[in-house]
């Protein structure tokens, strides 16, 4: 246990529990990748979001948190899921190409150094689980992102995944959908809104793929720069560049792609109603089969 003040207890936390730790004696979070001044100090007294009379503003996100929570775990036991708990601390970060799984170090009663990685997501543990003969599985989990910091991205999030196995993808998109909409249900949310921004959950919902998006909000034909599994990167640079794309030299076609997709699709989705982004292209396949319908 860690003790403010303890100057020899948190040195052996730092070294214990790796580059990214709360360090109580300096009264600062330690991120790994940062050295030297702290990089966020604790609020003073007076501004603590742990004061009775400002956590009561946010009381009432715990409660729908916790009732949205209950109803989607009723909602998977109907459906016959069992909820699963993997481990956080993983000896491979995984392959994708753009997440960024936080380091940190372990030490065995012989002081041996293990490095171990937190887990940007329960899939590899998840399909191990499905290998081994689960059927239908979910897990709350909590998860890591280093490198992610913003609007909408942050470092530390919970996740929802949940798998059918030998199930056509249509019926977990189905399942997306009913869990959506009885979130907000659940929480008398009649749409959601955002920075001027509005959808109805209730709507019809839109359905698009990868590739129509790209030509419709960004003017690029996606499947021309798609040769079997692998990507033209000329092609889509050539296509994004005359799109006001800015491309580095060092840029993959993945790059440029994660570029455009964030950039000039994503922002166009979800206006008025739910949107179902679908066929993403085969050089994005991380863990997953090519669709057998082209």
């Amino acid at each position: 246990m860690l003790e403010p003040g303890a100057r020899r207890i948190n040195q052996r936390g730092s070294d214990r529990f790796g580059s990214q730790h709360t360090d109580l004696r300096r009264q600062c979070q330690r991120f790994g990748g940062f050295s030297g001044n702290p990089v966020s100090a604790f609020p003073s007294a007076s501004s603590a979001w742990w004061r009775p009379d400002r956590y009561a503003d946010r009381q009432p996100f715990l409660r729908q948190r916790t009732a949205i929570a209950r109803q989607i775990r009723r909602y998977l036991d109907s459906q016959g899921f069992a909820e699963v708990e993997t481990s956080v601390l993983q000896v491979s970060p995984g392959n994708e190409t753009h997440l960024h799984a936080p380091r940190t170090e372990l030490r065995g009663t012989d002081e041996e150094r293990h490095i171990r990685y937190l887990r940007t997501s329960p899939e590899f543990a998840c399909k191990k689980l499905l290998a081994a003969g689960e059927m239908k599985i979910f897990e709350f989990a909590r998860v890591f992102r280093d490198r992610e910091r913003g609007e909408l991205h942050l470092p530390e999030f919970t996740m929802l995944e949940w798998y059918r196995a030998n199930e056509p993808y249509e019926t977990v998109i189905a399942d997306c959908i009913v869990i959506i909409r009885s979130a907000a249900e659940t929480a008398g949310a009649a749409r959601f809104a955002r920075r001027g921004h509005e959808c109805d959950p209730f709507a019809e919902v839109e359905r698009i793929t990868v590739a129509q998006a790209f030509e419709r909000f960004a003017g690029i034909d996606l499947l021309a720069t798609i040769d079997g599994a692998k990507g033209d990167r000329a092609a889509l640079a050539r296509q994004a560049g005359e799109a006001g794309i800015r491309i580095g030299d060092d840029d993959t076609w993945s790059d440029i792609f994660s570029k455009l997709l964030v950039e000039r699709v994503e922002p166009r989705l979800g206006q008025g109603r739910l949107t179902v982004l679908s066929e993403y292209p085969s050089p994005e396949a991380a863990l997953a089969r090519p669709n057998p319908d082209g």
